[in-house]
């Protein structure tokens, strides 16, 4: 919903932090594409963004038009939670819950608890040291999310935590992982986006004269991975009818998995949306 080091939500803009979405006026084609810009491949998305809503104290930007009937629909929504990150405060993982309960039949918070000590590792720590801070950090990040989850909703009826881990086991997500690693070989559009977005990422992690490691990019497509199949295609994993995938930044691979066109791309049922506090909240 993000890789290396104490900062992994950074993969999942290689922008770094999002502006607050605007409430009125359409956002044009090339001031979101803008956001994102790198050296890969530009894609062309849909002539008009749908508008910022706000809901419950956020600000909530569908991706596409798509991604706005999704949202209306409020089946489901994937709420991404990243370790190590002081955006997501135990005040902040609630106030989501209580916007997804609001506005969606049932709500699965996501953190990541794979490739947190390889990135560590990756990046300069001893694998003791790795392991310790990736223990921590995920120790951290879960326990908020099972109180929240404990008192809003303790039957787990509509609101869940799940670690990315979890996923492993399922079949549909196992299926859609094989393809990703299969297209790093197969598919060059594929394949260039996640090079791009590696690099941009570790250009901000590596000394500026120093090439970054095999092993630092491996880890980097690695997470990219694992990630993506629940920006795919989160309603085969979780057998929901449609999936609006949650965060306060954009969604790696974004532009390319909702692009016009051919190749790899996001399921029709599901969508994507960034979902900010509103200027009150943030304050």
């Amino acid at each position: 919903m993000t890789c290396v080091t104490a900062e992994p939500e950074a993969l999942i803009s290689a922008a770094g932090d999002s502006q607050i979405p605007r409430l009125a006026g359409p956002v044009s084609e090339g001031e979101r594409s803008g956001a994102t810009r790198g050296s890969g491949p530009r894609f062309r998305l849909g002539r008009r963004i749908p508008d910022a809503v706000a809901q419950e104290g956020f600000v909530v930007q569908p991706f596409t038009q798509q991604c706005q009937v999704i949202h209306s629909e409020g089946d489901h929504a994937v709420i991404g939670v990243s370790p190590g990150n002081s955006y997501f405060s135990r005040q902040r993982i609630r106030d989501l819950a209580l916007w997804g309960l609001a506005n969606f039949d049932r709500v699965d918070f996501v953190y990541t608890d794979v490739q947190v000590a390889e990135s560590f590792e990756a990046l300069g720590d001893s694998p003791i040291e790795a392991r310790r801070k990736a223990v921590k950090n995920i120790r951290g990040v879960r326990a908020k999310i099972t109180a929240t989850v404990n008192e809003l909703d303790p039957t787990g009826n509509r609101l869940c935590a799940r670690p990315m881990s979890e996923f492993q086991s399922n079949k549909a997500y196992r299926q859609l992982h094989a393809d990703m690693i299969a297209r790093l070989d197969a598919d060059e559009e594929f394949r260039v986006v996640c090079q791009d977005l590696v690099r941009r990422f570790l250009s901000t992690k590596v000394a500026p004269q120093q090439e970054p490691t095999a092993a630092q990019e491996r880890v980097c497509m690695d997470y990219i991975c694992a990630e993506a199949p629940l920006f795919l295609d989160t309603p085969a994993i979780l057998g929901v009818p449609s999936s609006l995938n949650c965060y306060h930044q954009s969604l790696p691979l974004a532009e390319m998995l909702y692009a016009r066109g051919s190749g790899l791309r996001a399921s029709r049922n599901q969508g994507h949306a960034i979902v900010t506090p509103g200027r009150s909240a943030a304050e």
